[in-house]
């Protein structure tokens, strides 16, 4: 009866290690590297798009700063010019 037991344990572990070998050599194939090319295009793209949102955000943000101080007269940015000096 031990016997059958560690068998049974033997053919399932086997069986799991094969199936892991056999996932891991399709990510060799043409088709699971293209998959994962395809994959990682599409994750690329989303970050781009997810930087270009924020960036968009941070400028609608900083010009509504702006329009603010400039329709009430106040200085941008005192903290660049702690001495009263302008740019330019």
């Amino acid at each position: 009866m031990r016997r059958l037991l560690w068998l049974g344990i033997g053919l399932a572990v086997g069986a799991l290690v094969v199936r892991a070998v056999a996932k891991k050599a399709q990510a060799f194939t043409p088709q699971g590297i293209a998959a994962s090319a395809r994959d990682s295009a599409a994750g690329f793209a989303a970050n781009v798009r997810n930087f270009v949102d924020d960036v968009r955000d941070g400028m609608a943000e900083r010009e509504a700063e702006i329009h603010t101080a400039f329709a009430e007269g106040l200085t941008l940015d005192e903290d660049l010019y702690p001495e009263g000096r302008q740019h330019g």
